[in-house]
C-alpha cells in the first residue's frame, strides 16, 4: 500500500545514509602525555615590574564619604548664596513693601487654594482693609503660600494680629505675625536663615504673644483666657472623677447592703426552718412521752386488773375511788379523749403527788385483796392473778402506819407491787 503514497510522505519512510567508518583512537584525551609538563611562576618573575618603580596605591571614597562631602560642598555653597544675598537685601528699599509697615500683618501658611478675596472676606472682621499682597513664585507662578495685609489703622492689625493665629481657612490653619522686615533690628527672613521671630514659635503653649518690637514680654487677654479655660477643664475633669468614685462608692455600698440583707434573710429563714425542726421534735417528743405514759398505765392496768375486777363482784363492796378523774381506777378506764387530757395534766403535776397517789392505789387493793382472802377465794385468785395474790411480802403483820412507812423509804425509786410484793421501777417521765 505504500506505492499508492504521495512522494512527499514516501520520503519521510526513506532509510538514512550509513553511519561513517571511523579508525580507533590509540588513547583517550586524558590518557595523552603533554610535551610540557606544568611548573610554577619562577621563570616569570623577571617579567614584572620593579616595586621601586611602581606608583603608591591610591584608596577609593566610599559612598558615606561622598554623601558627606556633597552636603558640606552645599552647605557652603548655601551660605555663600546667603551672604551674597544679605549684603544685597534691604527691605526698606524694596519695591514690593510697599504701605505703612506698622500697619501691615503677615499671614503665613495659607492654602494654595485660597484667592485674595477669601483672605479679604475673612480678615476684615478686624477692621477696613487697604492692600492685600499675595507672594507668587517668579517661575511657576504659584502662590507661594503667605501674604501681607495692609489695615487702615494700626489698631485693627493688632486686633487681628491677637485674634486671627490659628484661624482655619480652607481646611488650613493660618499663622499670623506682624511684618517684621522693616520694623525690628536685625530680624532676616528665613530663606536668609532667620525665621519668624520671637512670638510664633509653634504651638499655643510656646508661642510668645508681644510684637518683639519692645523688649517686655506682655501676655494678651487671649493667652489668659487659654490659661483660665485649660484650669476650668482640669477642674471640670477632676470633678467628674471625684463624681465618679462617689458613684462607685454608693454603688459598693448599695451592693454591700443588698449582700447584707439577702444574707440576713437567709438567715432568718435558717432559724425559721430551725424553730419550726425544734417545735416538731418537740411536739414528736411529748407524743413519745404520751405513748410511754399510755403504755406504762395499760401495764398498770393489765397487771392488777384480773383480781381487782373481779374482786368487786364478789366481795360485794363498792370499790373505793380515790384517785382523781381521768386515772385509771378499780371499776374500769374513762374515754379516751378524756383520758388522755386528764393524763396530759396529771403529767405536768409533781412527782412526788403522783408517788403518793399510787401508794393510796395499792393499799386499797391490798386491803381488797385480804378481804378476798378472808373469804375463801385464794386458789381462784391465784389461777386468775398468776399466784400472785399468795405470796407473802413481808408487810402483811405489819400495821398500816408500818406498811406506809416501809413504802415512803420506798417510794423514791418506785413502787411495791400488790400481786407479788416486788419492789417496781418508776416509769420514766
Amino acid at each position: 500500500m505504500t506505492q499508492f503514497l504521495p512522494p512527499n510522505l514516501l520520503a519521510l519512510f526513506a532509510p538514512r545514509d550509513p553511519i561513517p567508518y571511523l579508525p580507533p583512537l590509540e588513547k583517550l584525551p586524558h590518557e595523552k602525555h603533554h610535551n610540557q609538563p606544568y611548573c610554577g611562576i619562577a621563570p616569570y618573575i623577571r617579567e614584572f615590574e620593579d616595586p621601586r618603580d611602581a606608583p603608591p596605591p591610591t584608596r577609593a571614597e566610599t559612598r558615606e564619604e561622598r554623601m558627606e562631602r556633597k552636603r558640606r560642598e552645599k552647605i557652603e555653597r548655601r551660605q555663600q548664596e546667603v551672604e551674597t544675598e544679605l549684603k544685597m537685601w534691604d527691605p526698606h528699599n524694596d519695591p514690593n513693601a510697599q504701605g505703612d509697615a506698622f500697619k501691615t500683618l503677615f499671614v503665613a501658611r495659607v492654602n494654595y487654594d485660597t484667592t485674595e478675596s477669601k483672605l479679604r472676606r475673612e480678615f476684615e472682621v478686624y477692621g477696613p482693609i487697604k492692600r492685600i499682597h499675595m507672594v507668587y513664585s517668579k517661575r511657576s507662578g504659584k502662590p507661594r503660600g503667605y501674604a501681607f495685609i495692609e489695615y487702615e489703622h494700626e489698631r485693627d492689625m493688632h486686633s487681628a494680629y491677637k485674634h486671627a493665629d490659628g484661624k482655619k481657612i480652607d481646611g488650613r490653619r493660618v499663622l499670623v505675625d506682624v511684618e517684621r522686615g522693616r520694623t525690628v533690628k536685625g530680624w532676616r527672613p528665613r530663606r536668609l536663615g532667620g525665621g519668624l521671630g520671637g512670638t510664633r514659635r509653634g504651638g499655643a503653649d510656646v508661642n510668645i504673644r508681644h510684637s518683639g518690637r519692645d523688649d517686655t514680654s506682655r501676655y494678651d487677654e487671649r493667652d489668659r483666657d487659654r490659661d483660665r479655660e485649660r484650669e476650668r477643664r482640669e477642674r471640670s475633669r477632676e470633678r467628674d472623677k471625684e463624681r465618679e468614685r462617689r458613684r462607685s462608692r454608693s454603688r459598693d455600698r448599695r451592693r454591700r447592703s443588698r449582700s447584707r440583707d439577702k444574707e440576713e434573710r437567709r438567715r432568718s429563714r435558717e432559724r425559721s426552718k430551725d424553730k419550726d425542726r425544734e417545735r416538731k421534735r418537740r411536739s414528736s417528743r411529748s407524743r413519745e412521752r404520751a405513748r410511754r405514759e399510755r403504755e406504762r398505765k395499760e401495764e398498770l392496768r393489765g397487771g392488777g386488773g384480773g383480781g381487782d375486777m373481779a374482786e368487786p363482784s364478789e366481795a360485794g363492796d363498792a370499790p373505793p375511788d380515790d384517785g382523781p378523774p381521768g386515772e385509771l381506777g378499780p371499776d374500769g378506764p374513762d374515754g379516751p379523749e378524756e383520758k388522755g387530757r386528764d393524763r396530759d395534766r396529771e403529767r405536768r403535776r409533781s412527782h412526788r403527788s403522783e408517788r403518793e397517789r399510787r401508794r393510796d392505789r395499792d393499799r386499797d387493793r391490798d386491803r381488797e385483796h385480804k378481804r378476798g382472802e378472808r373469804g375463801g377465794e385464794r386458789g381462784r385468785d391465784e389461777s386468775r392473778g398468776g399466784g400472785g395474790g399468795g405470796q407473802d411480802n413481808g408487810l402483811e403483820g405489819l400495821g398500816n402506819e408500818s406498811r406506809d412507812m416501809y413504802m415512803e423509804s420506798e417510794g423514791g425509786d418506785g413502787y411495791l407491787a400488790p400481786e407479788n410484793g416486788y419492789l417496781m421501777e418508776a416509769a420514766p417521765e
